[in-house]
């Protein structure tokens, strides 16, 4: 069984799991609609870059 030679300093530990962490998903300001939304994606609303892009009578597929 491999067996490390020296002891795993806290130092070289913590930097090897320094990139494993959460993030804050990218929230913008929509202008358009009033409201946050992620980055890249459409609104609830339906809107894009200030336009509309989708219908809301669309989405409401039920």
């Amino acid at each position: 069984m491999a067996v490390p030679k020296r002891h795993t300093s806290k130092q070289r530990k913590r930097s090897r799991r320094a990139h494993i962490k959460l993030t804050v998903p990218a929230m913008h300001y929509d202008a358009t609609t009033g409201e946050y939304r992620l980055s890249h994606r459409v609104s609830p609303k339906g809107y894009y870059k200030g336009r509309q892009v989708v219908n809301e009578t669309s989405s409401d597929n039920n």
